[in-house]
Parts: C-alpha cells; sequence; structure tokens
C-alpha cells in the first residue's frame, strides 16, 4: 500500500528491549473526494517502524510533515492493565519519502541566503 499525507503529531520513538527502534505516529491522509458541506476529510492512519527508518522519521519528520510511504497492514493485539484483550490495526512502514524539508532546516536555508 502507498500512502501519502502529513503527520498528525510529532513522531514518538523508543527503543525495544532488544534495542530496536520503534517509532509511532499517525498519518493524515485526505480522502479525494468533497463531503456534503463541500470540504475534504481526512483520515488518521496509525503507523509504526522499525530500526532505521524509524531513526529517520524521528530525524527528519516534524508534525504537518509532509510524506509518501509504503508498508502493510497489520493487526495485533495485547492486554492492557485490566486484562481487556486490545486489537491495532496500523501500517507498518517499508520505506518512506520525505517530501519536504524540516521546518527548521528549511529557516535555516532561508536565513543563510
Amino acid at each position: 500500500m502507498i500512502l501519502t499525507g502529513r503527520l498528525a503529531k510529532e513522531p514518538e520513538l523508543h527503543y525495544s528491549k532488544d534495542g530496536i527502534g520503534v517509532t509511532s505516529f499517525h498519518l493524515a491522509v485526505k480522502r479525494n473526494y468533497k463531503n456534503s458541506e463541500g470540504t475534504y476529510e481526512a483520515d488518521f492512519v496509525p503507523c509504526v517502524s522499525f530500526k532505521r527508518t524509524a531513526e529517520n522519521i524521528a530525524s527528519y519528520c516534524d508534525k504537518g510533515s509532509l510524506v509518501a510511504l509504503t508498508g502493510r497492514l497489520q493487526t495485533r493485539s495485547y492486554e492492557n492493565r485490566d486484562n481487556i484483550k486490545i486489537y491495532v490495526t496500523e501500517v507498518v512502514v517499508d520505506t518512506i519519502e520525505f517530501l519536504q524539508r524540516k521546518k527548521n532546516e528549511a529557516n535555516k536555508e532561508k536565513v543563510l541566503v
């Protein structure tokens, strides 16, 4: 699957017990049709990435960053603290393309030019 959209909030990087980088984020993907009010809506797709891809997303993306990614859907489950089984469906990111520069880097470039 291929998705293009903007990060809905800052990506969250953490490391597993084995030292593997894991980044979680939500991607706001605009629908290609207008609703009855004449505006476009967006779907907020939960995404997760691992290893070097996870570290790159955390380093180079902010809330609002425009990206294109490829990945696959994955459903997993876990038990929460109250022993209730929780199901999660998310996109596991294989590759990502940064479609714009990080905001603070773009500002630095404008100052230097």
